[in-house]
């Protein structure tokens, strides 16, 4: 029986590293789709307009919403972030399994609209730890670690509402099992409703001598 792909939200911390990890999946393993997001900030250095984001100005996002063309959208230290829909929708028809890094307001949305879909939380193994990657990607000034630390204090009140928590410490090891957290999420109930009812139906002609 073909199978849908999923729907993978993966979010976490500013500076846990998740940007590397997905890339690292989608490198190593075949059965990923990354859906880019829309957004507003503006590019970083090496960052490319279709690849990393879709970058537009705010006026180009909010006619984006008022479409229906995105699947959530959250504003994050005064920029949007959000997920075009189409894209989305047409890697799962076709099998693959898609990956949203979005934040915590985001990924909430999404669950709340389409319930069987995973959401997992990444995080390095300490507060300490977040800090040093923040500030080893000399992309930021202290004014602005310090608002992504504070960011980070709230989000840790959400982490409750994941599916899974994903430490990321190790990261060969941490690809591995988010990989194995993803494929073992396929065989929940939820996510097989079509095999039960198959089933089901077959016992219900099996037991009524059909």
């Amino acid at each position: 029986m073909a199978q849908n792909g999923i729907l993978v939200v993966v979010s976490g911390f500013s500076g846990a590293g998740k940007g590397t990890l997905v890339r690292k999946l989608m490198e190593k393993y075949d059965n990923y789709s990354l859906s880019v997001s829309m957004t507003t900030r503006d590019k970083r250095e090496g960052e490319t307009d279709g690849e990393h984001y879709f970058f537009v100005d705010h006026k180009k996002f909010e006619q984006t919403i008022a479409n229906d063309g995105l699947l959530e959208y959250a504003s994050y230290c005064g920029n949007y972030y959000g997920t075009p829909r189409e894209y989305v929708e047409k890697q799962i028809s076709e099998g693959k399994d898609v990956i949203l890094e979005i934040e915590v307001q985001g990924a909430l949305q999404i669950k709340k609209k389409f319930p069987n879909t995973l959401l997992l939380f990444v995080t390095p193994p300490s507060g300490d730890e977040l800090i040093n990657r923040l500030r080893a990607r000399n992309t930021e000034s202290e004014e602005d670690i310090l608002r992504r630390i504070q960011r980070a204090d709230e989000e840790v009140e959400w982490i409750q509402k994941y599916d899974f928590l994903v430490i990321n410490d190790k990261l060969d090891e941490c690809v591995d099992n988010l990989h194995n957290i993803i494929m073992s999420a396929h065989n929940a109930p939820i996510r097989q409703q079509e095999l039960i009812e198959k089933i089901k139906k077959e016992l219900d002609q099996i037991s009524k001598g059909e």
